[in-house]
């Protein structure tokens, strides 16, 4: 062991005091939470078309060999008694916020890594002589508030504290004490140490390293030479239990948007024109929740071939006015170059600002190079994916459901009948469950939406939840 890491090693908590909380199941868990017929049946949720992939798949849905980044079409061979949902991110974000503040309790450092898991110190806190009862405590109030399970690791670095909360899953506590790393660590496979996928895990197996004790065992050099250097030095430190990560509190979300995959490619400049328009309401919807406008407008088109184009253009004041940003976005796409055949469109705000220009159409329509209006095109990165708000949408009125704008999950409420979900909607039918988080499971009926007009509404909880944190 080299001087640097003896240092580190030396320099490493004497308590388990970082703690990685992550939601069990989280999207399908919210699911089951607010939909009563589903608790304790096969959820999945993600993208419901042909070319869907799982975003989350329940315990029960588990059982049967579906996962997450899975085709939605062999999960559901998996798993044919699964209910196939498409994801409601205001939902997800109205529980990530009870769960967040609920953490946030604990100390001031807090690192949010996705909207349903976290790091935090508890050595910034008040609870850093006693991390077990700690987090005892904060599952029991997120069970109380939300109905959902959490599990958490402790350890005394982010590495082990993560290892730790998935070997607790589901709805567990696993707290790993310095003494006791070795004896945790090292039967591992070493697909366990965070960031070792398939690719470095492949080339490590042709050099016999299969668990971390054997990753333990490898000279540097071997392990430079075959993933290399800075990865190899990475794993030597990580076998080895030395991670001096501090928890750092993360900043204002960099993006927003949102993108579509198409059952069957798409083609043709009215098409296409309609599909950005689509992808841009949506992706507007999650802005208008973040708050604020943005500056930088990226397009994302993805080719029948698999070739993926990003595009962007940026404004010269950050803007929120929808108008300015949706011809951005099609600007954007339209420097993408699109000749051929189009598999997946998405539009992203980048250069988020809480302070946005608001550009008034006096006179009906823009001319160009009117404050706010867009400036040349330029590459951009891939982007990051994000789904409407169905809240932000509601703002402009009431929408009724139709087919065209259907999808299996839906919040819907009926004048008499009260809220419900959408199982599925077929021509001027649809087939809803009448239930809440707060009622009995329901039956599926069939309702006529000539004669009974479902109003597509928030979900539930987003308003209780947002209710209370306002109390």
């Amino acid at each position: 062991m080299d001087h640097d890491l003896l240092a580190d090693a030396a320099r490493q908590r004497s308590r388990p005091t970082i703690l990685h909380a992550d939601a069990d199941s989280f999207f399908a868990a919210v699911e089951q939470r607010d939909k009563p017929s589903l608790r304790g049946k096969p959820v999945l949720v993600g993208g419901t078309g042909g070319r869907g992939v799982v975003s989350t798949a329940s315990y029960e849905a588990r059982v049967s060999g579906a996962r997450s980044a899975m085709p939605m079409s062999r999960a559901r061979r998996l798993a044919p008694a699964a209910a196939v949902l498409s994801p409601r991110f205001e939902a997800y974000s109205a529980y990530s916020r009870v769960i967040m503040r609920e953490l946030g309790t604990l100390s001031e450092l807090l690192e949010p890594l996705s909207i349903d898991e976290a790091f935090v110190d508890l050595d910034a806190g008040p609870h850093a002589d006693d991390p077990a009862a700690a987090a005892v405590a904060v599952r029991a109030r997120i069970r109380e508030r939300t109905g959902l399970a959490v599990s958490i690791g402790a350890g005394r670095s982010k590495l082990v504290a993560k290892i730790a909360s998935d070997a607790a899953k589901p709805d567990g506590l696993l707290v790993v004490a310095p003494e006791d790393e070795d004896e945790f660590l090292l039967p591992l496979p070493v697909r366990a140490i965070p960031g070792v996928g398939p690719a470095t895990s492949a080339a490590l197996e042709r050099i016999d390293v299969r668990t971390v004790a054997d990753l333990r065992r490898q000279d540097p050099d071997v392990l430079a030479e075959t993933v290399g250097e800075s990865a190899g030095v990475s794993l030597y430190r990580l076998s080895r239990g030395v991670d001096l990560r501090p928890v750092a509190p993360s900043g204002e979300r960099k993006s927003v948007g949102a993108e579509r995959t198409f059952a069957a490619d798409i083609f043709g400049d009215a098409t296409i024109r309609a599909a950005v328009d689509t992808v841009a309401d949506e992706a507007l919807g999650r802005l208008e929740t973040h708050g604020g406008g943005a500056r930088t407008v990226v397009a994302k088109v993805r080719f029948a071939d698999f070739t993926t184009v990003t595009r962007s253009v940026t404004l010269t004041h950050p803007s929120g006015d929808p108008a300015t940003l949706r011809e951005a976005a099609h600007q954007a796409a339209h420097a993408a170059g699109i000749t051929d055949s189009v598999r997946l469109l998405g539009v992203s705000f980048h250069n988020l600002s809480p302070h946005a220009q608001l550009t008034l159409d006096w006179d009906g329509d823009r001319t160009p190079g009117a404050a706010g209006a867009p400036a040349a095109a330029t590459p951009s990165d891939d982007v990051p994916r994000f789904s409407p708000s169905p809240r932000a949408a509601g703002r402009a009125g009431p929408r009724l459901l139709d087919e065209a704008g259907s999808r299996p999950g839906l919040d819907v409420e009926h004048p008499t009948l009260g809220r419900g979900w959408v199982v599925h909607v077929r021509g001027r039918e649809a087939t809803v469950r009448f239930e809440t988080v707060d009622t009995p499971p329901a039956r599926s009926r069939v309702v006529d939406l000539d004669t009974d007009p479902l109003t597509i509404v928030p979900p539930l909880a987003a308003i209780v939840l947002e209710e209370d944190e306002g109390a």
